[in-house]
């Protein structure tokens, strides 16, 4: 029985492992979260970007994901008076990468020299081009208007549609790294 757990456990952290976002958070220091009960939604940055999300449906993926994981932390949504302010930026762009040839291990013949095992060491071979997907989430206090919290989550776009409905997961991702349920 332990060993089912071990490896349902460890199928797990590969598939996580495997996942092609990255999630990144910051936060003030001083911010006391437990005191935010409500919020209300900023409109969404411009972006000087790919329009991938810029649509009705990438707009409805990010809201809805983000509210059901902002009430399942205790807070509620309150547009008169919000004691929080949560704004989104999506950003695709082109970047690059350094591509690395593999590394590779076993036998074989070298260079004249006879039969060797060993290990052949990888390199840098050159730089790819793709594009880099950005959701970026901020909660902002509404008396000070200062940013408390930043949530972003990155990811490579190969198929703007694709991308446009994984938002929903990558949004409760960015959403589980907000850091205290309110208390009423």
């Amino acid at each position: 029985m332990k060993t089912k757990w071990f490896l349902l456990a460890m199928v797990a952290i590969v598939m996580a492992a495997c996942s092609p976002y990255k999630y990144y958070t910051t936060q003030s220091k001083n911010g006391a979260f437990s005191q935010y009960k409500t919020y209300a939604w900023l409109p969404g940055l411009d972006s000087l970007s790919k329009s991938y999300y810029n649509n009705s449906i990438a707009q409805e993926n990010i809201y809805e994901a983000a509210d059901a994981a902002l009430k399942a932390k205790g807070l509620t949504y309150d547009k008169s008076n919000p004691d929080l302010l949560f704004r989104y930026k999506a950003i695709v762009n082109n970047t690059s990468r350094t591509v690395y040839a593999p590394m590779y291990g076993g036998w074989g013949w070298g260079w004249g020299w006879g039969p060797y095992w060993g290990w052949g060491m990888g390199g840098a071979v050159g730089r790819e081009r793709y594009r880099a997907g950005h959701i970026i989430i901020e909660a902002i206090d509404a008396k000070t208007n200062k940013v408390i919290w930043q949530g972003r989550g990155t990811g490579e776009v190969r198929n703007p549609e694709k991308a446009v409905n994984d938002l929903p997961v990558v949004v409760q991702n960015i959403m589980k790294q907000y850091p205290v349920m309110a208390q009423n």
